[in-house]
């Protein structure tokens, strides 16, 4: 079961990975305002949302590994923090303002 579960996900990333791109880049996805909000709120905020949950993970499998080459802060920010605010900090549907540093 676990691993029907980390190889359904590693799909669902990979699937969507077109999409995150392609939001990042132009700002929209359909063009049509109310189109791009019902897919950030439908499909693009709980996949930020589930990023933010696997990349909190990461950062603790990876602590034995960072905290000695003192990088724990630039992973949890690239992990943790850009997927946070990528999913609660963005106007719904404005893909245009996913960029932040969390700085």
């Amino acid at each position: 079961m676990k691993k029907y579960f980390s190889a359904l996900t590693l799909a669902v990333f990979l699937t969507l990975t077109p999409l995150f791109a392609l939001a990042q880049q132009g700002g929209t996805i359909s063009g049509e305002k109310s189109t791009d909000m019902v897919v950030d709120a439908v499909v693009m905020r709980p996949l930020g949302l589930a990023a933010m949950l696997v990349g909190t993970v990461l950062t603790v499998v990876a602590l034995p590994f960072t905290l000695p080459s003192g990088s724990v802060e630039s992973s949890a920010r690239e992990w943790i923090v850009k997927p946070a605010i990528y999913t609660f900090k963005r106007p719904l549907g404005d893909f245009s303002d996913s960029s932040g540093d969390g700085r």
